[in-house]
């Protein structure tokens, strides 16, 4: 029996669909539309082994509607073209009964792919179901997106699992010739990463590997067997973004050990050194700024040094800046005053830069008063006077608000001391 193990105990109506409790329940968003038959175009967005495909499969057999399949890995505009002709022909005038058209891994097509879609959609000659493990917001064109609704699969639950492999055991031929015991499921769960078809495919696995017909399935027996766990990481997709999203947002809370965590997930992803290092580089400025300077230079200095060094060691100069950064204090104030001072510049256009700052380097631009009442600052005590270098028009403007830690409160007695009440700090 060639076909996996997956393939074969594959759901075909509701009842038999594991999990996605909110889709598919008894109050689900979809339970109803698919019971009545009434589906709009939709996309399916969720990791891979969650059910996509088969929930699809299972809204054509309810509905009772025609059902066409494509990939998108294989599949063209000719494609499109060819499928929605026959949808047309097979009742896609009929828009109680329209087609459905299936296309997996929908972010894989191009813009002028999806374009194609969109006059069928519109018109009604196909219901479109896209499945997508990549967030459509990115990866699907507005106009195709909006005249879709999108629906969210989750990753598999512990007792989701279970019941699949439950499942499994009561109806597929192969296995109910076999006394299985599942003494022990902590490993398959683990190793699946919530993906139903990557556990049943490990499952397969073991099984198939044991010579007798009884069978017990324990965490020790998984692990000889299964010798390493493929990290769900794709670094072109939605993992590297939310789980360097997740890295940055543990630096910014001060939680050297998530960060440690989101960032092994990444080493044992493959993500490119260089990638952590500029992250944490900008994160040294935007997050701990001048509350700890040497932050960035703590930063830099790891950039330098992982792009010198490479995997393996450069993980634990990773591990050293990212723990040095999660610990340090904390502020945002230079990032808030650049993007202060860039809201200025936007509303306020090119002001003219005031006389006395302007460089003369010719008679004429000294002789036009360019550096005019200029006073040096290192002329005057303590090498300061109190000369506002702002335009005119924003004169009195404050963009660098200090934060609220040890050397910031220093700053701000110094400036207090040398602006008096001229700013608001």
């Amino acid at each position: 029996m060639n076909e996996p193990l997956a393939e074969r105990v594959r759901p075909k109506t509701l009842e038999d669909y594991v999990s996605q409790h909110h889709l598919v329940g008894e109050q689900g968003s979809l339970t109803y539309q698919i019971k009545k038959g009434i589906i709009p175009s939709l996309i399916l967005w969720g990791p891979p082994g969650t059910g996509k495909t088969t929930l699809a499969n299972i809204i054509a057999n309810e509905s009772g509607r025609p059902f066409y399949t494509l990939s998108a890995i294989s599949s063209g505009v000719k494609d499109v073209r060819e499928i929605i002709e026959k949808a047309k022909q097979s009742g896609g005038l009929f828009t109680s009964k329209n087609p459905i058209l299936f296309i997996d891994e929908i972010h894989r097509f191009s813009k002028s792919q999806q374009d194609s879609l969109l006059g069928a959609v519109e018109k009604g000659w196909v219901t479109l179901v896209g499945a997508t493990t990549e967030n459509p917001s990115f990866e699907v064109i507005p106009a195709l997106l909006s005249r879709c609704q999108v629906y969210i699969l989750n990753p598999f639950g512990k007792k989701d699992l279970e019941d699949l492999l439950e499942r499994a055991m009561k109806q597929d031929a192969l296995l109910k010739t076999k006394k299985i015991n599942l003494k022990e499921t902590e490993a398959l769960l683990r190793l699946s990463g919530g993906d139903g078809r990557k556990l049943l495919n490990i499952f397969e696995l073991i099984v198939s590997a044991e010579k007798s017909d009884k069978i017990t399935i324990t965490d020790e027996l998984v692990l000889g067997k299964v010798q390493k766990n493929t990290v769900l990481y794709d670094k072109t997709g939605e993992q590297h973004y939310d789980i360097i999203s997740a890295f940055i947002k543990s630096i910014r809370g001060s939680d050297p050990n998530a960060a440690v965590y989101w960032l092994a997930r990444m080493i044992e992803g493959g993500e490119d050194v260089k990638f952590i290092a500029r992250r944490m580089l900008i994160s040294a400025s935007e997050d701990i700024g001048l509350a700890n300077p040497t932050a960035l230079v703590v930063a830099n200095n790891t950039f330098q040094a992982v792009t010198t060094i490479g995997y393996p060691e450069a993980r634990i100069i990773l591990s050293q800046c990212a723990i040095y950064l999660a610990t340090s204090a904390k502020s945002n104030a230079s990032y808030i005053a650049i993007k202060r001072a860039q809201q200025a510049v936007r509303e306020t256009g090119d002001l003219a830069v005031p006389l006395p700052l302007r460089n003369a380097p010719t008679k004429l631009m000294k002789d036009l008063g360019y550096g005019d009442d200029y006073k040096y600052a290192h002329d005057f005590q303590n090498n300061f006077i109190a000369t506002e270098f702002l335009p005119d028009d924003l004169s009195g403007n404050s963009f660098y608000s200090p934060g609220n830690n040890q050397r910031e409160n220093a700053l701000k007695d110094f400036l207090k001391n040398r602006w008096k009440d001229k700013y608001e700090l």
